[in-house]
């Protein structure tokens, strides 16, 4: 009797104790099932990311109900209090599968323009790395393509809106290769706060036969007359993509229809100039032009932070030139740069 007593006594003890446990567990599960619906919850990126940058990779959603989609973005922030004024980054294409493509970090672009207190951002876009929805392209209308992909940046600039270290009224867009297109693209939506587009080797090329250089030269004289805002143009002699001939096409055609353009044309680089912006020799053909370009728009360049470059050719940030191998082997070619 005395050791039935005992085990009552005991199990009465134990009960709290094990209430008191649930209780401490909830909040954890609750979070756990909640961060995938949070726009700022990261996915798990498989990779270490850089402190000193103050990087993080949120998840932002953007659009409503059957179109709502989840754009995997890197934020990068100086280390000064903000607002900051934005540099919204966009990426390229790589051959395959867009999903299969990794998180783009642009970390040369990227750290020369925090050090200069501005705040980067980089959204994979729809069906992009780790970004839902299916990527979708029209084929050989290079308008249309341009604009659907900045339909994402509209979304995500919204969402910035909402955030104080971000200053809405000081914003840049620039974007390389497919990316470039989709920044100049974005230029004729006209929002608010935009004070200017900058260019490297923007474009989309095909493989399939179509006229796609055409219709590529029949977009940004589209993208041209809808564009009130000044924009700065880089194009490199041995461009794998885009050769010095149509990236003339495409300056005249844009200014032609009214566009503010300043075509930065240079001289071989490495083995190709499309990836010119992923290699730290490249800051010195594309900082000085953009120093001028920033200055003449309002914005900032002086220096206030410092970082080690030792590490800032990170194979993760991978530039699109998926035809070329190990595009920093070779020592840069003396550099021409010609000025439109």
């Amino acid at each position: 009797m005395v050791h039935f007593f005992r085990q009552k006594q005991a199990s009465r003890q134990k009960l709290p104790n094990r209430i008191l446990d649930l209780l401490r567990r909830i909040p954890l599960i609750c979070v756990a099932c909640l961060l995938p619906l949070v726009a700022g919850a990261g996915p798990d990126t498989g990779e270490s990311l850089d402190a000193s940058l103050q990087e993080k990779v949120w998840m932002i959603a953007t659009g409503n109900g059957t179109n709502r989609i989840n754009l995997e973005t890197t934020i990068f922030t100086p280390p000064t209090k903000g607002p900051y004024p934005l540099v919204i980054l966009n990426h390229g294409k790589d051959a395959g599968n867009p999903h299969s493509q990794r998180r783009d970090r642009f970390l040369v672009i990227s750290r020369e323009f925090i050090k200069r207190g501005y705040a980067v951002i980089i959204p994979m876009r729809k069906g992009f790395s780790k970004s839902s929805g299916h990527y979708v392209e029209t084929k050989c209308d290079m308008t249309s393509n341009g604009q659907m992909q900045a339909e994402d940046l509209v979304g995500t600039l919204e969402y910035l809106r909402g955030q104080d270290w971000a200053d809405m009224n000081r914003i840049v867009i620039a974007g390389q290769s497919y990316g470039g297109l989709t920044a100049m693209a974005f230029g004729t939506r006209r929002f608010p706060g935009v004070k200017g587009l900058i260019n490297f080797s923007g474009g989309l090329r095909m493989r399939d036969g179509c006229k796609w250089q055409e219709s590529l030269v029949h977009a940004f004289s589209n993208y041209g007359a809808k564009t009130l805002v000044p924009s700065l143009w880089f194009y490199g002699q041995n461009d794998s993509h885009f050769n010095p001939q149509l990236a003339t096409e495409l300056h005249n055609a844009y200014v032609g229809a009214g566009g503010q353009a300043k075509l930065i044309s240079y001289g071989n680089f490495k083995n190709d100039a499309h990836a010119m912006v992923g290699s730290s020799d490249g800051v010195s053909i594309w900082w000085p032009e953009t120093e001028i370009f920033l200055n003449g728009i309002g914005l900032p360049t002086t220096q206030i932070a410092l970082f080690d470059q030792g590490n800032q050719e990170n194979h993760s940030n991978k530039i699109v030139a998926p035809t070329i191998v190990n595009i920093d082997k070779d020592i840069a070619s003396p550099v021409q740069v010609a000025v439109h």
